[in-house]
């Protein structure tokens, strides 16, 4: 087998300068998107956002302007997410001409222009304040009309596809208590404005604490209960026509619109003053200084990171063109959900429309339908985030970090009423608060005991914790964040350390006996399955190196203890008796597609690039029964991390030109195992991309480690210690590396 020869470069901040590859790379603005035909229907949204709130855009053929309304904490009785509503924007005479329509996507500057006649839209969501902002400026005098449109008009129960959505709070049985959804508040007010908002005046939060035997836990205070979220709607010279309609004064040429969003618990008079005061507060800032400090924000999310690739041949540029415009799009797209109050829903974002328009299997069903409704599951919703770090998007993680260390306290106590240990254990699937949903848990506890979920996919699956933690600990070796070391990783990681050590018994050789116990959701009977081993090796070796002030002499000895009492990584001889990785030790059950035994190159690095037998990780890759590649499927990734580049190039070309053919927004990848816009299957390309160019363990770096000949590229990624490694590939050799500050990490060329 032909090994991948990699040498030290000795000058770190040596920079071979390339300006032919410079001038030739696309830039930024050349993957912008535009349309020159309306979208007709939410099919053909355009997606813009602001971290927290966002909207689907898209214009009728009678050139209205209408979109949907997000907010990533916008989460409903039953702990599912909802849209705040439906804006509709009408302009009197109508300027629309099919003719000279444009809507167009400016990613530099995160904002939204559509033009058609003499009439310019410019729509755009303010990165540094929660409003949509509508800037409508056109020669002649205009007439504006704005109306709010909500399908909860009253409180009706959830049938059918709808109540599918709702998952897991109620089986699917007739003599269940059906579900029922409240009506939103639209609010009658003489401050010409719209303000409507949505209150749980229930919660099913304290039913699913008792049915998991966490009652107690009832104290801390009901997440869903009163929690109020919706908009107000108001503009420069607007005056109401009704409780959900505004109009312009007289025509103008210039109309301001902005839609302010807000989540508060408690009234809806105390959430009606809040959102006032920020209307009041933000109309005092002058619009221009907002813009301008709108667009430095999206220049500098742009210039912290990029990825720009290449080609000299015809076919082969066109595929270079699709996969920068798929990682550029999509991390557009976790910028426009990743800095709320809650994490990336993995199956929709907050991109989520109605599927009216739909044509077959789930259409006819309002926006707020998704398919697996509001939990998270791990195997999906960490994905978006180990991108993150070479990116260097290290905001957009603090959501995700902060859901978990809140649900720390919670966990805990279930670990100790379910099991009578210290430690704390995560579910796969996970309510936002830290629980089962109902139905996975198990609705019917008959004989069955206090913890045993009656969902066999999950019943042991555990490694979630596992996995977050080496997530947390390669942010702190990326960020050096002292604060975030002692105040989250030590907590929260100490607390899963401790379940893993005390949950199982030792065998006759002194070594964990991981059973009962599962391989990832695919094998449900196993004994000592891959991922739990490898996971807890990787996750106590990085917290050893984790500087003497975080850990005490205590500590230090028993996670040295745990990992000596590791059983060894499981193999098996294959067909061709050829020794390869196993899941686990003994393993049956078949009921997913997953490939537990490749969790030891990814995420878990066991085995890759540079470390020590890669070649049983390639056997083990080649002899892999799963070789989907869509969705969650993260083959890509684990061809990039052992060095293969063809495959993982395939792979991605493949992913990066499979969206959603019912839309028309070349990023709304799926809906594949799960909704669209998927967020796992960009994000399992973008990963795969991003470790073709960089590798890292500790300090080491290796530079392009799985990097086609065929394709040029110019880059810029975040690495350990705090830099930035700029380099440029051109022409089969690397003539440009930069890394600043210099002297902080290994660099190791691979090519």
């Amino acid at each position: 087998m032909k090994k991948r020869i990699c040498t030290t470069i000795a000058l770190l901040n040596s920079i071979l300068v390339s300006l032919s590859l410079y001038a030739q790379i696309t830039t930024l603005e050349d993957y912008n998107i535009q349309w020159n035909t309306p979208g007709i229907n939410s099919q053909g949204s355009m997606p813009i956002g602001n971290g927290d709130i966002g909207a689907n855009v898209w214009v009728e053929e009678n050139g209205d302007l209408v979109f949907y309304v997000s907010k990533t904490d916008a989460w409903n009785e039953y702990g599912h997410l909802l849209k705040l509503g439906k804006i509709r924007i009408s302009i009197h005479p109508s300027q629309y001409n099919n003719k000279s329509f444009s809507q167009k996507l400016e990613l530099e500057k995160g904002r939204m222009i559509i033009t058609y006649g003499d009439t310019r839209v410019k729509l755009w969501a303010d990165a540094n304040h929660p409003t949509i902002q509508v800037d409508i400026d056109s020669k002649t005098a205009l007439q504006t009309k704005v109306f709010f449109e909500t399908w909860r008009k009253s409180r009706i129960q959830s049938k059918g596809l709808q109540s599918i959505g709702v998952y897991g709070v109620s089986d699917e049985d007739p003599n269940q208590t059906p579900m029922y959804q409240v009506a939103d508040t639209t609010l009658k007010n003489d401050q010409n404005c719209i303000i409507s908002c949505h209150q749980n005046t229930c919660s099913q939060w304290k039913g699913n604490l008792i049915l998991q035997s966490l009652g107690a836990y009832t104290k801390t205070g009901d997440p869903l209960l009163n929690r109020t979220f919706g908009v107000c709607i108001q503009g420069t010279e607007l005056i109401s026509t009704s409780d959900t309609s505004l109009v312009t004064k007289s025509p103008s040429c210039h109309s301001q619109i902005n839609i302010n969003a807000l989540t508060q618990i408690g009234t809806v008079s105390s959430w009606k003053k809040a959102v006032l005061k920020n209307v009041s507060e933000i109309s005092k800032l002058p619009p221009n200084a907002r813009e301008m400090a709108h667009v430095n924000w999206w220049h500098q999310f742009w210039n912290r990171s990029s990825i720009f690739i290449t080609a000299r041949d015809t076919i082969e540029q066109r595929k270079a063109e699709m996969v920068t415009s798929g990682y550029i799009l999509q991390r557009y797209i976790n910028a426009c959900g990743g800095r709320g109050n809650s994490p990336i829903k993995f199956n929709g974002s907050i991109f989520t429309v109605d599927t009216y328009n739909r044509k077959g299997k789930n259409e006819g069903c309002n926006a707020d339908f998704r398919l697996w409704g509001g939990p998270y599951w791990w195997q999906n919703t960490r994905l978006p985030y180990w991108s993150m770090l070479m990116s260097g998007d290290f905001d957009m993680m603090k959501p995700l970090f902060k859901m978990y260390m809140d649900a720390l306290p919670l966990r805990k106590l279930a670990t100790s009423q379910y099991y009578h240990h210290k430690g704390a254990f995560f579910p796969e699937t996970m309510n936002f608060w830290g629980t089962y949903t109902n139905t996975n848990y198990g609705i019917n506890r008959e004989n069955m005991e206090d913890g045993l979920t009656s969902n066999t996919y999950i019943r042991y699956l555990w490694q979630g914790g596992l996995e977050l933690s080496l997530m947390m600990l390669d942010y702190y070796s990326f960020t050096n964040n002292n604060e975030f070391a002692r105040d989250t990783i030590i907590p929260f990681v100490s607390e899963i350390l401790t379940f893993f050590d005390e949950h199982w018994q030792r065998g006759d050789d002194g070594k964990i006996l991981f059973s009962p116990a599962m391989s990832l959701e695919t094998y449900q009977t196993a004994i000592n399955p891959l991922p739990e081993i490898a996971g807890l090796r990787k996750v106590v070796e990085k917290m050893l190196l984790l500087p003497q002030r975080f850990i005490s002499d205590t500590q230090r000895s028993l996670w040295s203890k745990l990992i000596n009492d590791l059983p060894e990584v499981p193999k098996r001889v294959d067909k061709n008796n050829d020794t390869i990785i196993a899941p686990a030790a003994e393993y049956r059950d078949k009921k997913n597609t997953e490939n537990p035994e490749l969790y030891a190159v990814f995420p878990y690095r066991t085995f890759g690039v540079g470390k020590p037998e890669i070649d049983l990780a390639e056997r083990t890759f080649f002899a892999r029964v799963n070789k989907q590649n869509r969705g969650w499927q993260q083959n890509s990734i684990q061809a990039a991390c052992l060095g293969k580049a063809e495959e993982a190039k395939k792979m991605i070309v493949e992913s990066f030109s499979t969206y959603d053919t019912n839309f028309r927004f070349p990023a709304f990848w799926g809906p594949n195992y799960d909704w669209t816009p998927d967020q796992d299957h960009g994000s399992v390309a973008m990963n795969a991309l991003q470790r073709m160019i960089m590798q890292y363990e500790d300090h080491n770096v290796h530079l392009l480690p799985a990097w086609p000949n065929e394709w040029d590229v110019r880059f810029i990624l975040s690495g350990p210690n705090k830099t930035h490694i700029e380099g440029t590939y051109e022409n089969g050799k690397l003539t440009a590396i930069k890394v600043s500050p210099a002297n902080k990490i290994n660099l190791i060329k691979c090519k």
